[in-house]
This record gives C-alpha cells, structure tokens and sequence, in this order.
C-alpha cells in the first residue's frame, strides 16, 4: 500500500510538472525585436494574472527565465522580457552597463519596450488582461518602479534590489500600482538618502508602498550567482538566502491580495 501511495504522488507530480508550459517568444518595440520567454501552467486553469519580469542589468538570461518559471508554478503567466533587444545579455559589467545605457539613455526607449511586453501579455490566452503585475531585479527593479511613476497601469510591481533614483518622479494620484520595494540595506548601490527621497516621493505622490530593507544583505541578494558575477567583476553583490526567501514570501502575500488567489 505504502509502495502504491509513493508511486501515485511521482505520477501526480510528474502530471503537474508536465503541464508547464514554455516558449521562447519575440514581440517588437518600434525596430527593435525583443526575444522574451513565455511560461504558464496549463493545470492553474485559464484567465491567470500576468506578470512581467524584468532582468537585471545582466541582460535576459537563465536567472530571468528560473523567476519567471517559479511564478508560473505559483498559478501566473509569466513573461522574462527582453529590455535590450534580441535576448542580448552578457556576465561581463562593462558590457552589461553598455546595454543599460542604451536603454535608460535614450528618452522613451524602457517605456516603450515595456508596454510592449505588457500588451504582448495581455494578448496570451492564459492571461486575464485586466490583472497584470510586474516584478524587477536590480536594473528591472528600477525599470519597474519607473513604470509605476509614470502611471503605466498595473495592478502591483515589486522592485528587487533596484535602484531608487528618478528623474521624473511620481506626481501626486500617478502611481495606480501598489508598490513593494524589498531593498538589502548593505547594498552600497542605493544610499540612505535615495532611500529618504524615494519614501518623500511616494508619499506625496500619495502611494500605497512599502519599503523592506533587510540587515546586513547587500545588493543582488535573491541571485544565487551574485557572489561568482561579482567576484569576477569586482562588485559589492552577494547572494543571502534568509533575504532571498523572505523577499520572495512578501511579493507572493502582495499578490494574493491585488489578485485574490
């Protein structure tokens, strides 16, 4: 009996595990091809809640596509979006900047690559158009909170260790998204005065946010590939599990409530 029981749940698991379902996607932004990366499961039933992930300044790589997987296990369909174009990414930090640059460089350039990505989720057949969230990681966390500031609409977006600094900051009644910013507070990246000057901003702005910053954790916190990337480019990243599980816990609590799952 016990051997049947055990054989059961393998074959139950396996049937779950089978009606994930993935595809390398391309949408266009103006010119630009894009290269994203499509994930749902057939077995959460139709009309999910969508959510966007946004990639470090790494480019659209495998840390991208695992986030995006982990959401589509959660009952989302998930889309890793390409903010550079043609899935460029790199491990190298000159390069990695390079490509940062010439999107956040450009004026229009991250908005509008973003809102394709977003219409091209709305159009999936597992998405309900209407619920739609977005989560970001370093680069894609300041991506995200940016699309927060200018209105863009979005029922949540989480920002993780993203940088905080605007030029165009949130204006009063702007923001429509709740905002969640898990935030490692070593992380030389975002200092105690952009911390002030973000928290002032969504105040006025009157925005429903919450700021998380976690003790001792340093920037890259939820990327278990943060100590190598940064030992071999000489940058203050490192990865904490404790940091990396609660943060993941309290974007999960923040859209059960938006989404009501």
């Amino acid at each position: 009996m016990k051997y049947c029981l055990v054989l059961l749940a393998c074959l139950f698991s396996a049937g779950v595990q089978a009606a994930l379902r993935e595809e390398a996607v391309t949408y266009r932004a103006g010119d630009t091809s894009l290269n994203g990366y499509l994930v749902w499961d057939d077995a959460k039933g139709d009309k999910q809640p969508g959510v966007l992930v946004v990639h470090e300044w790494w480019g659209l790589n495998d840390y991208a596509r695992q986030r995006a997987k982990m959401l589509a296990e959660l009952g989302y369909t998930a889309l890793a979006v390409d903010m550079y174009g043609d899935g460029k990414s790199s491990e190298h930090a000159a390069e990695a900047s390079a490509f940062m640059a010439s999107v956040v460089e450009r004026a229009g350039v991250s908005q509008q690559r973003f809102l394709a990505a977003k219409e091209f989720l709305q159009k999936q057949a597992s998405v309900d158009p209407d619920k739609i969230a977005a989560i970001g990681y370093c680069f894609g966390g300041a991506t995200v909170l940016n699309m927060a500031r200018l209105g863009v609409d979005l029922a949540a977006v989480v920002s993780f260790h993203g940088n905080l600094a605007t030029q165009t900051p949130a204006q009063t009644g702007q923001v429509k998204a709740r905002v969640l910013v898990l935030n490692g507070a070593a992380d030389e990246f975002v200092s105690a005065d952009s911390i002030s000057a973000f928290e002032q901003e969504m105040a006025q702005a009157g925005a429903d946010y919450r700021f998380v910053n976690y003790p001792g954790v340093r920037h890259g916190f939820t990327n278990p590939d943060a100590d190598r990337l940064g030992k071999a480019n000489n940058l203050a990243i490192a990865y904490d599990a404790a940091a990396d599980k609660q943060s993941w816990q309290a974007m999960r609590q923040l859209f059960d409530e938006v989404f009501e799952q």
